[in-house]
């Protein structure tokens, strides 16, 4: 694998960001880890999404996700997008922009990426699991799938604005409204279902034990009722780096990869 840590001028930020970004590479004699890449073809991609407290190295420094997804020939994309939501803030910057429009053409630009939506996919934990479920349900025609690790999936909850987050969340959204708005996962979840067209497979899990759980299994209840492709996993687990670390390889499994190998 090549590991990039990328530093770049982001015009919709109006600063310099970065991003973290591994790539495959096809080797025959490294020793302890087996490297596949399909030769010749862009890459296809995981925008994979940090936590409110982490940055683009988190993943890469808590867990083996480079070696997790050396025989699966895809890129692995890790944006840093502060305690922003992924959301164009009302006292901040636009994230959602950032992360929406401008990054995926930067990356393509930079790295030799696949643009094809059934090679895209996107996850994250926490902030980011909303994150990556408001991306894939805002378009549901660029992401094959989706994953939420103890996603942050009801930020309508008085929990985030009262108790847990206020700072941030007065940046963030302001004196908006969440409920019924693109900022509201329940919300996107109903529009993507009404829409025509594909919708994206979802993945959703949580530890019983996360402060998040209950917002968790709302979510949960909201998406069976919809025809989405939707796999919900729950079992011992707090919000932490031994959960996310074992979840990730679960959705690494998941995910619908044409080229990856068949253990």
């Amino acid at each position: 694998m090549a590991l990039i840590n990328c530093s770049f001028y982001s015009e919709a930020l109006g600063f310099n960001t970065s991003m973290t970004v591994i790539l495959p590479q096809n080797t025959t004699t490294q020793y302890g880890i087996e490297n596949v890449a399909v030769s010749k073809q862009l890459h296809p991609t995981l925008f994979l999404l940090h936590g409110l407290s982490d940055d683009d190295s988190t993943w890469l420094r808590r867990t083996s996700i480079e070696r997790y997804v050396a025989a699966l020939g895809i890129a692995v994309v890790m944006p840093q997008v502060q305690r922003s939501f992924y959301t164009d803030m009302a006292y901040g910057y636009n994230y959602w922009t950032f992360l929406t429009e401008e990054l995926p053409a930067i990356a393509r630009d930079f790295f030799p990426l696949s643009p094809a939506r059934e090679h895209n996919f996107v996850a994250g934990l926490s902030m980011g699991g909303y994150g990556a479920f408001k991306w894939a349900l805002s378009h549901p025609d660029r992401f094959m799938a989706a994953a939420s690790l103890s996603g942050a999936v009801n930020m309508a909850n008085p929990y985030f604005r009262d108790n847990m987050m206020p700072m941030d969340y007065k940046l963030v959204y302001g004196q908006a409204k969440i409920s019924d708005t693109p900022n509201d996962l329940f919300h996107l979840l109903a529009q993507c279902e009404r829409s025509e067209g594909a919708k994206p497979m979802l993945y959703q899990c949580c530890g019983t034990e996360d402060f998040l759980y209950e917002d968790n299994v709302l979510f949960r209840d909201a998406v069976r009722q919809t025809a989405l492709d939707y796999t919900y996993d729950e079992g011992p687990g707090t919000h932490d780096w031994a959960y996310w670390d074992a979840r990730i390889q679960d959705v690494l499994r998941w995910l619908p990869l044409n080229n990856k190998e068949q253990s």
